[in-house]
């Protein structure tokens, strides 16, 4: 682990702060303990609300992400949007610890689950979040009432060739001129909102470890899954290979802040259901 360039962490919660005044009133933030750390968990919504938990893509997101969608998700849910251990955000990860395969990920999530006293919930992912959240599933099948999938990466379908090589120089040495580049080709260059893109940029070069990864579900074990799924990818994705399933719509990506209106309307459906 280690800056790979140079990182304003003054910058990074400034502007962490301000897309947080996005969320709802009322928002709270808690630690949780686990065995890799202490996790930065965003809660808001009704405390009798059925738990919601959330988990961020990968590349640079955080929790705050889901703010376009918040507002609407807390109508019928308590909702608990964690930032990962070892990625950008206020997670606080414990000295020579971190998850290094998917059964970490599992024992992390359990611990964050346990620590917010949610013993079964409703759970979705977008992008990397979603391999977790689905690996989660999977492995935690109790715990798990129904899951929802956002144009989630190697789950069904290995990167686009395009995708990889346009995301390399940012990967190999992130700055927020290759972070904001990278982001306008996958977006189609769509209009996306400045208080996001500027925390973004700001999280380039944070000390972040290797994120884990490994091989797809197998469909064997895809088939043994016995929570609700709703999957919904971007109608032209840039990150997978084109898709006959149902998609949010036309947009390159489905982003959490930037997708389609009736992203919300689906997930509300599904989850109320």
């Amino acid at each position: 682990m280690g800056i790979r360039s140079p990182y304003d962490r003054d910058r990074f919660e400034s502007a962490y702060d301000k897309v947080m005044t996005e969320w709802p009133a009322g928002r709270e933030a808690v630690l949780v303990p686990t065995p890799f750390g202490e996790t930065y968990v965003n809660v808001c919504g009704p405390a009798d609300g059925r738990p919601l938990v959330l988990l961020p893509g990968g590349g640079g997101a955080t929790s705050a992400s889901w703010y376009t969608q918040t507002a609407q998700l807390t109508r019928t849910h308590r909702l608990h949007a964690p930032d990962l251990i070892g990625a950008p955000g206020r997670s606080v990860p414990a000295a020579g610890r971190r998850p290094r395969t998917v059964a970490d990920l599992v024992t992390w999530l359990d611990a964050v689950l346990d620590g917010l006293g949610a013993p079964v919930v409703d759970l979705g992912g977008h992008s990397y979040g979603g391999w977790i959240a689905l690996h989660y599933a999977l492995r935690a099948p109790g715990r798990v009432r129904r899951l929802f999938l956002l144009d989630p990466t190697q789950c069904f379908a290995g990167f686009e060739t395009a995708y990889l090589l346009h995301a390399l120089p940012m990967l190999l040495r992130p700055t927020p001129r290759r972070v904001r580049t990278f982001l306008e080709w996958e977006t189609g260059r769509a209009a996306l909102d400045p208080d996001w893109l500027r925390l973004q940029e700001a999280g380039a070069g944070f000390p972040s470890a290797r994120p884990v990864t490994g091989p797809r579900p197998a469909p064997e074990a895809l088939r043994g899954l016995n929570a609700s799924v709703l999957l919904l990818l971007a109608g032209s994705s840039r990150t997978l290979p084109q898709s006959r399933l149902r998609s949010t719509g036309g947009t390159p990506i489905a982003l959490p802040h930037a997708a389609p209106e009736r992203l919300g309307r689906h997930l509300t459906g599904f989850l109320g259901s």
